[in-house]
């Protein structure tokens, strides 16, 4: 039941970033079940395993190869999916406490939060470029056949 709400969530965000983003009206949907596939994802790993970073990377891992199956599908940029996609699993709430903490001068905390942000950050990062790469690798091996 978790993840269908969680599910919802997700979508009404990414759909709202989405049409932030001025993304093409056909795809506004498309974007908004790449966005909160990813985030089930993410919240499935964070539960199971208590890993935020994992979470993050395979999420991530998953809003791209979603993003890019999507744009050859419909024959437009993967960026108009995988941007909106990910703004779900962009760790704010991380950045706000280690701002506060930093504010706060509990500087302890603020490096747990910090570097704990950092990692999700590089690993939403290297889940896209993976994601990618091996989309294109896949689909440049699929034409020389």
């Amino acid at each position: 039941m978790i993840y269908i709400k969680e599910f919802i969530y997700a979508f009404l965000s990414t759909l709202g970033f989405s049409i932030i983003f001025n993304i093409p009206k056909d795809s506004i949907i498309k974007s908004g079940i790449t966005g909160a596939l990813g985030w089930v994802v993410y919240l499935f790993i964070n539960i199971n395993y208590s890993s935020k970073v994992a979470g993050a990377f395979l999420g991530a891992i998953t809003v791209g190869m979603i993003g890019e199956i999507m744009a050859r599908l419909f024959k437009k940029p993967a960026t108009v999916y995988i941007i909106p996609g990910i703004v779900p699993l962009v760790p704010g709430a991380g950045m706000y406490y280690t701002m506060l903490s930093v504010i706060e001068k509990n500087f302890i905390q603020a490096a747990n939060f910090g570097s704990e942000t950092l990692f999700i950050a590089a690993s939403i990062s290297s889940g896209i470029i993976i994601s990618t790469t091996l989309n294109k690798t896949i689909f440049s091996l699929k034409k020389n056949c």
